[in-house]
Parts: structure tokens; sequence; C-alpha cells
């Protein structure tokens, strides 16, 4: 019998033959931390006692409070920085030279086809949307494999997604996976991977994939895979680090449940408090807001500011709406100024931050306060996530929260005309 994408990664990483339902022990390609995992990780590391260290496959990126919001927030990143220091490990990404993690993850090259990597982040299936095995661990487990490079893992049952067809204009991937988990709940996918095949996804930009990927997880994915192709290959040409090998499932693989959407059928969506699962077609809803943000791991790409600019570009951000503006890495910022997105979002009366995860968290550099209303580009709208417990936050994806920034209320692109 076959094997899925999820099987093969897992059977190649640890030299087992690896089925859905077995326990193996596998090599982890990379393990990454951040300012908020990591110091707990490198407290379990010394507590372990053991004095090799798996540096090379060990990445730091501080992205959750920086900059530093508070003292707390600073001891953290400092302890994170003198980690670094003491062990010598290149792989650490100050401020200013990195951004949100899952994002720094792909352009420095770590992420790839075929590799598995783990991440003290629940985002870290992220990189599944360029065919990798990524999951996200505890701070415990990702101080074992700092100690030994390697994890055991159970192996997951898969869930086949066949896509057809093609996102019609101002739809993407964000509208995708959340109709997907509106359909199969929270809890629809505990500790499965999804594996997404078919014609729709040779449709699909990237981007849209590593989105998909991103939300694996608010559906209770281990992981999010989709097929590495000419568009994959592309994308990820110049920033590779070391040899890959993409990785395709057996005509003959095993599923446990198979899913089939239409891509030119898929609407503008958005999920109403407080699941990701409470999904609603944007064109039957009328709700006012006061934030509109755009950012995150799960759409703070150049793509999705491409989109946001385009939509708006000679039009002004609502009166009574903040728009908060918010790359997700260094790099990103500096395409936008390049590419003179940033003086469109400027000229349309948004607030730009520099990369930083604070308000998707309900950290800092967002926050709502009781009754206030937020439609986001995030991954998670739970009780009290962006602010205080009555404050609601409705996640969609670049297009509606542009769209919705210069209307004042959830809208779709074709819906400003009017304004």
């Amino acid at each position: 019998m076959g094997k899925t994408i999820a099987e093969k990664i897992l059977s190649n990483k640890s030299g087992m033959d690896a089925r859905a339902g077995r326990i193996v022990i596998a090599d982890v390609d990379y393990v990454m931390v951040n300012d908020v995992t990591g110091p707990i990780a490198f407290r379990e590391y010394s507590k372990i006692g053991r004095k090799e260290m798996f540096r090379d496959r060990m990445v730091l990126i501080p992205d959750h409070y920086v900059p530093n919001k508070d003292v707390a927030s600073a001891e953290q990143a400092k302890e994170m920085r003198e980690f670094a220091k003491k062990h010598g490990i290149s792989n650490y990404y100050e401020i200013g030279k990195g951004g949100v993690c899952h994002q720094v993850m792909i352009e420095e090259g770590f992420a790839a086809p075929g590799r598995l990597i783990v991440g003290a982040d629940s985002h870290t299936c992220t990189y599944g949307g360029i065919n990798a095995f990524s999951t996200g661990i505890g701070s415990t487990e990702a101080a074992v494999a700092f100690a030994t490079g390697r994890l055991w893992f159970k192996v997951p049952e898969t869930i086949k997604v066949e896509l057809t067809g093609k996102f019609r204009k101002n739809v993407g991937g964000k509208d995708l996976i959340i109709k997907i988990i509106t359909d199969i709940g929270v809890d629809g996918a505990n500790y499965m991977a999804f594996e997404f095949q078919g014609d729709g996804v040779d449709t699909m930009s990237v981007s849209d994939r590593l989105t998909v990927s991103n939300m694996a997880i608010e559906a209770g994915g281990k992981a999010g895979i989709f097929p590495c192709d000419s568009l994959t290959e592309e994308y990820i040409k110049n920033t590779v680090k070391g040899a890959y090998t993409p990785v395709s499932a057996d005509p003959d693989a095993e599923y446990c449940r198979i899913l089939k959407y239409d891509l030119s059928k898929i609407e503008s969506m958005v999920a109403f408090p407080h699941l990701p699962s409470n999904g609603h077609a944007v064109r039957n809803i009328d709700i006012k807001i006061d934030q509109a943000y755009l950012g995150s791991c799960t759409n703070g790409r150049i793509e999705d500011m491409r989109i946001a600019a385009d939509i708006v570009k000679g039009r002004k951000v609502h009166p009574e709406v903040r728009f908060l503006v918010v790359p997700a890495s260094q790099k990103v910022y500096r395409q936008m100024l390049n590419e003179g997105l940033m003086q469109i979002f400027l000229d349309a009366g948004a607030f730009i931050s520099g990369p930083t995860c604070g308000a998707c968290l309900g950290g800092y550099m967002g926050i709502l306060a009781a009754g206030e209303r937020a439609v986001s580009s995030t991954n998670r709208n739970f009780i009290g996530r962006m602010g205080d417990k009555d404050s609601e936050v409705y996640l969609a994806g670049p297009e509606v929260v542009a769209a919705s920034a210069i209307a004042g209320r959830i809208a779709v692109p074709e819906q400003l005309e009017r304004y």
C-alpha cells in the first residue's frame, strides 16, 4: 500500500516504515523558537544536562513582543539574545533583521520541500505550503530537539482535500481555509494532516497555499501539506539553504477522509467571533467595525500587501476606523517601500508598523477595548484574542480587510464603488 506525503516524510526522516497510527523517532531538519517559547526551552535544555547541541538546526526568532513592550518582554528577549551568544547559535534573527517567525523561516530558506520542521509555535504548520511536514511543539520538546536533534511523532492520518477550478477575483486562500474549517469544525482534523491535491492547486499562488497551511491547526490539524510544483520551485529558488527532496503521495495512498472543493465556487468569507469555524459569506452581512488589521504570519506577505494596496489606492480609510498595516518581515517592509505600497497606505490614512506579532495575540500594537470590533487577517478570533473579552474579532483575507477599512464595515472590494 502506498503512502501519503506525511507518511513519506516521516519515513524518510526516521528510517522506519511510518504508517498512520505508528510511533516513529525522526531526525528534525530545524527546530524554531520565539521570544515567548524560547526562554522556557532554554531552561529545560539546561536541565537535561547534555553537552551536545544541534546548533545548526536551531533557529531563534524574537517576534511576539518586539520591540519590547515592557520590562518583562525585554527580559525574555534578553534571555534569547544571551542564549544565542553563549552557545554560538548563528541562526538568531535580532529585531531589524528578521520579523514574524514563520515568514523568516521561509524567507531565510529553512523551510523547504520534504523537510521535517518543528517549532514552539502552533502555526509552524505554515511550511506545509511548500511541501514540508512542519508542526507545532511545546517548549520542552524543543529543548529535547536542541539536545538530540530528534523527536518522536505519532504518524497522523491524512485528510485528502481535492481542489478543482480557480479562485474568482478578490477571493483567495483565506476564504478557502475558513470555508474548510467551517465545514468540518475546529476539531474536524484533530491530530490529522491535510493533504491538498488536484488541478486547483496548480492555480493557487504559493502565498495562498501558505495561508491555507497556516490555519490547518485551527481545525486541529497536525500539518497541512501541498505538493511541490513549478510554482513552489520558483518561490524558493533563491532562498533555500542546502539540498531538499520534494515528496509526493503515492497513487494508492490511504486517506481517512476526502473533501472536495471547486475554487471557483468559494466566496469571500469572514469568520465571526469566537471561532475560526464560524464562517459566513461576506455578501450576507452588514457589520460596522472599529479596526482593520492587515498582517501576521497568515497574511502579512508582500502578496497580501499588494492586494490590499491595490484596493485602497486613491481612497481614504473610513474616519471611524483604525487601519493597521503590519508587514510580516523586514524584507516585506523593504519591498513595500521599493514598490511604493507604503505611500499608498499612508495616503489612505493607514498606520504602518514594523514586523511584530503583537496585536495578533492581544499583546500590544492594536489592542481592542470592550465593545470594539476588528476585521483581521490573523488566524484566531477566540474570546479576548486581540484585547478585552468583550471585543470581537472577525477573520478575513486581505481583500476583505482592505475593503472594510475603507467602508467602515465588513465589505468586499466590489462594494466600494460608493466610497
